[in-house]
Formats: C-alpha cells, structure tokens, sequence
C-alpha cells in the first residue's frame, strides 16, 4: 500500500497519479516537488490545479518517475495528509464501481469522500496593490466605483459582490476592472472541516498550592462574583487532592451556564492570569458506556439460525437469512457482529434508511457503545469526516449505516450485514455513481474476504435464487420470536362497499370499525398510504382542468398545510387558483387521499385520538423523526399515518391493528417489478402489527380481492408469491436470468431527443450480439425539469460472458452519439441494474 522512495544523491523527478473527483475517465500525473518526495504516499489527499483556475482535492493512486506525454505536468501544491485516508482496496473498488456502473471513478470518489474532507476554491476578489484612484486613467460607473471603494478595506468572494452590487450577474463588471487593472482575481482555499472544540477554563499554575490560593480569597474577599466563580471551580475540580484534575480543566459551559456565576467576572479572572482558557479537540457523538446493556440470550430458534448461519459461512461468502418480520433477526445479527470484533475485525451494518431505524441504532449503542459510529447523510459534513476518520484510526470497530457507508476506509472488514437486502432505497438514483449498496457491498466484502449476510422477510426474487441454486447459503427463521403470531390479513372490498352505501369518503365501513375498536381497547393503529401531500390531484368539476407543472409531465400534487399545489419531481410550487383559470368556475375539487388529507379525516372521525403523520413533509429537520416515534412509543399518538416510512425497522409494543389504505395502485404500477414491491410493502407494514404476544389484525382495502398477489399475502405465502414471478421472469428476460441496462436520453427539444435516441437505439442494434434491445419509447412520466425523456432497455442473458465488452461498447456508443452536431446537448445516463 505505502509507496516510499528513498534519497539519493543524484536530482530525481517523481510524478504521482492522481484520481480527482472530476467526471472524466481518467488519471492526471503531476509533478511531485522536491520537498514532498519523502512524505508523498499512495491514497494521501493532494491539492491540485485543474484548469486554468481552479483547484481540486484529488488522491493519489500511484507514483513513478515517467513524465506525460501529452502535457507538461504541473506541480502537486500541498500534501494534506500525513498518512494515507485512502486505502488501496478502496481505490480498487471506486475503479470496479466505476466499471459496473458505467461512470467514472472520479463520480465515485466524489460520492465516497466526504465533502469536509474536499477543500473547496472560490473565486475572491481583491483590490490590485498598484491601484488609486487619483493616478488611474479610467473612469469608473457608480457600481464599479462602490465596489472599488468596498474591496479597498476587505477582498470578496463573487456572492457577496452580487449582492453588494445588487445585480444577478458581476462577471462582466469584475472583467472590465481587471481589463483596467484596478482588480486581481485569485483562488482562495477553504479546508471544510473543523474538529469540534471544546473551551475548557483551569487555574494558571501560580494558584495550584495552598499558600498562594488562600492569599487570592483574601484578595477576592471584596469582589463577591470573582470569588462565586472560584469557589464553584474548586467545588467541581479538586486542586489540592488531584492535581491532575486541573491540568484537565473544566469546560467553561459548566460555568457561563451556572445562572449564579457572572460571565464577566469569568472574563475578569482570566484577563488577571487566574484562570486560563484552552481549548480542546472533542467528539461530536455522545460517549455512552460499552457494553452498558447485555446482549439479549438468543431465544432457542434463534440460536439455531444462528449456528446455521456460521455453519454456511465454512463454505458460502454470502447468505440469506429469510426471517419472517418479528422473528427477531436483529439479536441475530447483534451476536454476529459481537464474534466479529471480538475476533479483531470490522464490522459494517447496512440500513436501507438510517433516520428510518432510529430504535435500532439506539438499541446497538446500548451494546457497543463507543466503538460503533453512525454514517448517514442526516449527519453534517464534521460528523461523516469524524466517522470516516474514527474507522481509519480504528476506534470505530463497528458501523451502522446507509448506503454511502460502503465506501468508508475499512482495512480488516470480516463481516457485513444488509438488512431488508430488497429494499429499494439501496440504489442510487442521481447523481452518479448509480450504485446498488447490496451488490457493492458484496464486492467489497470479497476484496476484504469478509462475510455477507443479507436479511429479510421479503427477499428479492433474485437473491432467493442466488440461495436456491445454492450460490448463497440460506438460512430460514419461519416463526416470530416468543409467543407471538403473524398478523391476520383481512381484505376490504371497496366495490361491494360502495355497492351497499357503507363506504365515508374512500374509507371501508371495516376499516373504521376496526380502528374504533382498537382505541376503545386502549391498542394503537398504523395507516399505511404510499402517497404524501392532501390529495394526488386537483381537477375542475366543470371543464375537466387539472394544474399540471410546468417543467415536467406530472400533475400538481395538493398540500393543505402550504395551501400550494407541489412537483415532487422537480420542486415547482404554484398557489392553489380561486377559480379554473379555464372556464373560471369555482367548482375545484380535490381527487384522491395524500397522508395529509388521510391525517385531516381521521381527526374528523376520531376527534378523541391523537393522529400523527410521518412522510417526507414532516420529517424534513434531522431529529424530527425521532420526535415522531419517541411520541407513538410513549403511547401520546394513537393513529399513525405514513408512507413508506413507516414499514421500515419499526417494533412497536401497543400496534395491534394496520391498515392498508389503497393496496390496488401498488399492485398495478407499470413497472416488471410492481408485484414484488407491493408484496413487500404490505408485508413489510403489516409486519408492523402484533409484535408481542397480542394478535394483530391487517385490514387492505382493495377493489379486487380474488386478486392473486393479494391470496399470497394473505397466507404470508412468499414461496408460492417467489414461483409465479420466477415463472413469469423467465418467459420475459427479466432479472435474475436477464441482467438490465437503461439508457435515458434527456433533451429540451423533444423531437431531437426521439431522434437521438432512436439513432442510438439502431446503433445498439448493430454494434450488440446476444441481447434484447426493447424501444426507444416514452417513459411513464416523459418530462422532467423541462427535459423530455426517452428510454431504452437493453436486457443482458446472463448466460452471455461479454458484459464488460457489452458495456464498453454502449459508452463509446453513447459518446460517438453526443459528437454529432445534432446530438451535441443530448444527455445520455447509462443506469446499470436500474430499479
């Protein structure tokens, strides 16, 4: 890994490859100064110039001595490690990454470094040294006069000359004053991170033996607040006894904070060399106690999943754990990953959503304490460069993170754990790199010869055939863990419902009876809606008007609480109109339930209940989730109301009733995946009722209940659910015998994107043997951002050994495609294994 040249008398130059986070596929060399020949190691961060004016945080991947052909290499400006915050297995992965994922390495390294990590360049401004006024021969206007005046006392960055200028646009006013001279323009580097200090206060030396501190009392006699803030040091740090004590000092918090004590008179004694203020280096995460909580004793079938599980481990790398939702996976896993430090390696914990398994990460903090961190992207920018710091230098034997934590500088990984290894919140979708945590993390854990253990109670359909041609080892845990049993699922017909006059608003007379009798019962319900905002859709009664956005080729969805109709594609929001801006009829209606409006009606229904909603909308600000479930688990929410949130890493003890609002609009997305989806989701949820040893009851309200998918789910039938879509799967070239590639084409001119993508989708024809090209065609939504879509959908049999080849050839594709005249502006994203 660590590259190092020695000294000798003869002059070398040494040049180092550098991987810059920059989307361009390839390395940059760079001449190595002098100075840093002997400090310079493979994966140290580096400054370097890119372009004509800025610079870049890049790693170094490797050094030697042979200059670049094409270029004259530039010099590294500064080393900003010491050692190595990049490991070589790391680089290895960003390059495989890159490769499966048909992106750059330089996308990759961009997504995995943390940005405290990247020091950032702006563009400053300061008045040019020979500049006067008096002496130049230029006239100025007034704004070029006032910013003159302005740059003369400070330099400034571009954003606050914009605003000082008041004008959207500076460059061309900055370009005519450097034309005169009176400006230089230069780079400034900020370094994002700060470690996070901590102002600690103790007495100077001169105060730390008895004789000296009874003489300052006699001096503070007459100073009555001076002396308050002495005595109460000495109260809390003792001097006399521990010495020690005070070296270590007190943080000044404990003191400014005590409403007795006089910040001045603090201030005061400092300025008199009493006390003396220093600062210290402190972690952003709370210390809890290791091991403060004991690990749960595995039930009896527990242990035996567990024995099965490492049994599998002597000859599988990977294995499924099929645990059926509360049967008590997550002790499983805490033992395992307990063997793996004891046994002196790193452990990583994958969650589809961090801030959706706040229980968990608490419940794990319990047990491990200091040495587990936290990787989410709820965390600012000091926190993840602590994480990222804290597994370098070892002191987090184990994390507990999202996706992102796959790219975190492990270096003796033995075990990694992937929780509901289906969900979809795995992969990425924008920006690139587009990559599939599960399958990433895999291939790291093989580069590691680590061990995979993926976990779920719905597993996709490709890792269950993985375990069934026995690529992975699968353990089965059938049963929830105590007394407890599988919810009963009961299906609500909407159309017989509505047939016999019991249906208010879109809900079933059951559905409300039931939630009647549960909180008449003192028990707690779950509403599960995937559909955030009041309502889907507004619509006039009269002509038939919806608002749609302007940038994208959606409807504008309601949201009461704003009073606004929202894009949840690109942000656009409008006011809701007073009257059609059509026919002006004020007959505006809204059509559908959102969780907002669900929320509204349940309140109307159950004005005595406390109804809480838990969507994007309400869980915007870092702990606002926590609030949420910390209010349901104390028993001060009685009806919860959320999307996808809430089927998520939850274990409730008081939920014995779950409804399912509109099962139907899952079941039939136009997606190969729709029916898988929307059996883990209502699983999933439905998994949330009964955890103990009270019977829980699922209501799913559908208009079809002969329906097969819903006679799966309701015998909790997943193997009969896995063989109809295998079946089905094999008869279309779809995953897991079929690998996927999508190509979306994106363009503002919707004719030259239809003619880009059909000239590329003819090319791919041509070029490419052994596949199934489907399109060019429109997606389900054909406008976003004001950018028309077109997709095509190459389909890879796995019995094909050519992928790599295969990928190559689309990315020279694509690339030979965009060097048309015509194509120039045309966008192409090539999304392997896309979802």
């Amino acid at each position: 890994m660590v590259e190092i040249f020695e000294q000798h008398d003869d002059i070398r130059t040494f040049f180092a490859e550098l991987l810059l986070p920059v989307p361009i596929p390839r390395l940059f060399t760079y001449r190595v100064p002098r100075v840093s020949q002997e400090n310079i190691r493979v994966g140290q961060r580096a400054i370097v110039p890119f372009g004509e004016r800025k610079v870049v945080t890049g790693v170094i991947t490797s050094i030697h001595e042979k200059a670049p052909q094409e270029y004259e290499a530039k010099y590294i400006l500064e080393l900003l490690d010491t050692f190595p915050v990049v490991s070589d297995v790391q680089l290895r992965l960003f390059h495989w990454i890159a490769s499966y994922y048909l992106c750059t390495a330089g996308e990759v390294l961009n997504a995995a470094l943390p940005s405290g990590l990247k020091l950032s360049s702006e563009s400053m401004v300061q008045l040019h040294p020979a500049f006067s006024f008096e002496e130049t021969p230029y006239s100025f206007t007034e704004k070029e006069a006032l910013l003159l005046r302005t740059l003369a006392g400070e330099s400034m960055d571009y954003t606050a000359i914009a605003t000082l200028l008041g004008v959207k646009n500076p460059y061309n006013i900055l370009k005519l004053l450097a034309a005169k001279e009176a400006i230089i323009l230069f780079e400034e580097l900020r370094e994002k991170y700060r470690p996070k200090t901590d102002r600690r206060i103790r007495l100077t030396a001169a105060y730390t033996t008895a004789k000296p501190l009874e003489d300052l009392f006699q001096t503070l006699a007459t100073k009555p607040l001076q002396e308050a803030v002495l005595l109460r040091y000495l109260q809390l740090v003792h001097v006399m006894q521990d010495p020690i004590s005070n070296t270590a000092g007190l943080s000044r918090k404990v003191l400014t904070d005590d409403p007795e004590l006089s910040d001045s008179s603090i201030k005061t004694l400092v300025k008199h060399s009493v006390f003396e203020e220093f600062d210290v280096i402190v972690s952003r995460f709370p210390d809890e106690d290791v091991g403060s909580t004991p690990i749960v004793p595995l039930s009896p079938l527990q242990q035996q999943a567990h024995q099965d599980i490492l049994k599998s481990f002597t000859t599988h790398d990977y294995t499924l754990l099929h645990g059926v939702t509360g049967s008590g996976k997550t002790e499983i896993y805490i033992n395992l990953i307990r063997q793996a430090i004891e046994g002196g390696s790193q452990a990583l914990y994958l969650l589809p959503e961090i801030a959706l398994t706040t229980q968990i990460v608490h419940r794990l903090k319990k047990v491990f304490g200091t040495t587990m961190g936290v990787y989410h992207s709820r965390f600012s920018d000091a926190e993840r460069v602590e994480v990222w710091n804290g597994v370098l230098s070892g002191r987090f034997k184990f994390v507990v993170g999202v996706r992102s934590s796959v790219l975190l500088p492990f270096d003796n990984l033995g075990l990694v754990i992937v929780d509901e290894e289906h969900d979809s919140s795995y992969k990425q979708q924008e920006p690139a790199p587009r990559y599939h945590a599960r399958d990433v993390a895999m291939m790291m854990a093989h580069m590691h010869h680590a061990k995979v253990l993926l976990g779920s109670a719905t597993p996709s359909v490709e890792s269950y055939y993985q375990a069934q041609q026995g690529k992975y080892g699968l353990v089965t845990l059938d049963k929830r863990f105590g007394d407890a049993q599988l919810p009963q699922v009961v299906l609500a017909d909407i159309g017989r419902e509505r047939r016999q006059k019991t249906l208010k608003g879109d809900f079933t007379g059951l559905l409300l009876r039931k939630i009647d009798e549960t909180l008449q019962q003192k028990e707690q319900v779950i509403i599960f809606q995937n559909r955030r905002g009041y309502s889907p859709m507004v619509n006039c009664e009269d002509c038939g008007w919806v608002p749609k956005c302007v940038n994208c080729a959606v409807s504008l969805t309601y949201h009461q609480y704003r009073h606004a109709l929202v894009c949840h594609y690109c942000g656009y929001k409008e006011n809701l109109p007073q009257q059609c801006p059509i026919c002006t009829s004020a007959r505006l209606k809204t059509v559908g339930y959102g969780t907002e409006k669900l929320e509204e009606e349940l309140n109307l229904h159950f004005p005595n209940a406390q109804v809480q909603r838990m969507d994007l909308d309400t869980t915007r600000s870092k702990n606002s989730y926590e609030t949420i479930i910390d209010q349901f688990e104390r028993g001060e929410t009685n009806i919860l109301v959320g999307t996808q949130m809430v089927t998520k890493g939850l274990d409730f003890d008081h939920v014995s009733l779950v409804g399912i609002f509109h099962a139907d609009r899952m079941i039939h997305f136009p997606d190969f995946r729709s029916y898988e989806r929307a059996f883990q989701l209502i699983t999933q949820v439905s998994g949330r009722a009964g955890r103990r040893d009270k019977p829980g009851t699922v209501i799913v309200q559908t208009s079809d209940p002969e329906h097969p998918l819903l006679q799966l789910i309701l015998r909790h039938d997943y193997r009969g659910f896995y063989e109809v879509q295998l079946a089905d799967r094999l008869q279309h070239h779809y995953p897991p015998f079929s690998r996927l590639i999508e190509i979306t084409l994106k363009h503002a001119d919707k004719r030259v994107c239809r003619q880009a993508a059909e000239t590329l989708a003819e090319a791919c024809r041509t070029n490419l043997s052994s596949v199934y090209i489907l399109g060019p065609g429109e997606p389900a939504i054909s406008k976003i951002r004001n950018q028309f879509l077109m997709n095509i959908l190459i389909k890879v049999p796995r019995a094909n050994a050519n992928l790599g080849q295969i990928k190559s050839t689309l990315l020279s594709l694509a690339e030979s495609l965009t060097q048309q005249k015509e194509f120039r502006s045309t966008r192409i994203i090539l999304d392997a294994d896309p979802m």
